[in-house]
């Protein structure tokens, strides 16, 4: 059974079916410019031994055998959230389950897809007569606040974690297929609402309400998909076919 799929940077022959490398636990793979690599990336601006994958069961390590440039692999769906491999670093553990080593090379950045897809879960949760654990979020999918998180989200669940975010109009015209009567001051209530929901900032029946949340389309995107509140397939409901339920507003 593989336990990480490697999807090598594109090149012209390749596109669109870009090629594959599976690799089992134990099994490492080397890359490189030079020809003797497993897989050879042929640029000028790569080390001739630049770095090495080795797969870990349920995970990957990522060894940067260049002298002098520092790899950054991206988490595509975190919303912005990377870690850096610095020139000589050996087997950095990534955590990440779908993930883009970035290779700057002479003024390109050259890129390798690496996916983790296999999970291991303990077999049984809180026993019978353990008390509930509360949950750190609760939000409900089916209501209209978690339509506007979505398409807030949107843009870096499609694979881009650098995409700007919608803007509130935005944000209405995304709603309108599941929510015919969604605005401004409609969407603008429910992006508030969230900020107090998610305790990004005080309820306004606190005495002190602290100060203003700045950035806070991008503090609830990047909660949200740090600790998966919104997932790909939540997309659905802004096509109007799961419409969410209505909310306070």
């Amino acid at each position: 059974m593989y336990s990480i799929i490697v999807v090598p940077p594109p090149s012209p022959e390749d596109r669109p079916h870009r090629s594959q490398i599976r690799l089992a636990p134990g099994e490492r793979l080397t890359f490189g410019r030079a020809s003797g690599n497993d897989l050879m990336i042929p640029h000028d601006g790569v080390s001739r031994r630049a770095g090495e994958l080795s797969a870990q069961g349920a995970f990957w390590i990522l060894s940067n055998l260049s002298a002098h440039q520092t790899y950054v692999v991206e988490n595509p769906e975190g919303a912005g959230e990377h870690i850096k491999v610095g020139p000589g670093r050996l087997e950095a553990p990534v955590p990440f389950e779908f993930s883009r080593i970035v290779l700057p090379a002479a003024g390109d950045l050259l890129t390798i897809e690496v996916w983790a897809p296999r999970h291991d879960y303990l077999r049984d949760g809180d026993g019978p007569d353990s008390d509930p654990t509360a949950p750190a979020f609760s939000v409900d999918r089916t209501k209209r606040y978690f339509a506007v998180l979505a398409a807030l989200c949107e843009p870096r669940l499609r694979g881009d974690p650098h995409a700007p975010l919608p803007t509130v109009d935005q944000v209405v015209d995304r709603l309108r297929p599941a929510w015919p009567a969604a605005s401004r001051t409609s969407v603008q209530w429910n992006i508030d609402y969230l900020a107090v929901k998610l305790r990004l900032k005080p309820g306004p029946d606190t005495a002190d309400t602290g100060p203003r949340l700045n950035g806070k389309k991008e503090s609830l995107v990047s909660l949200a998909l740090r600790f998966d509140l919104v997932r790909e397939d939540d997309l659905v409901m802004l096509s109007g076919s799961g419409s969410p339920s209505r909310t306070a507003r």
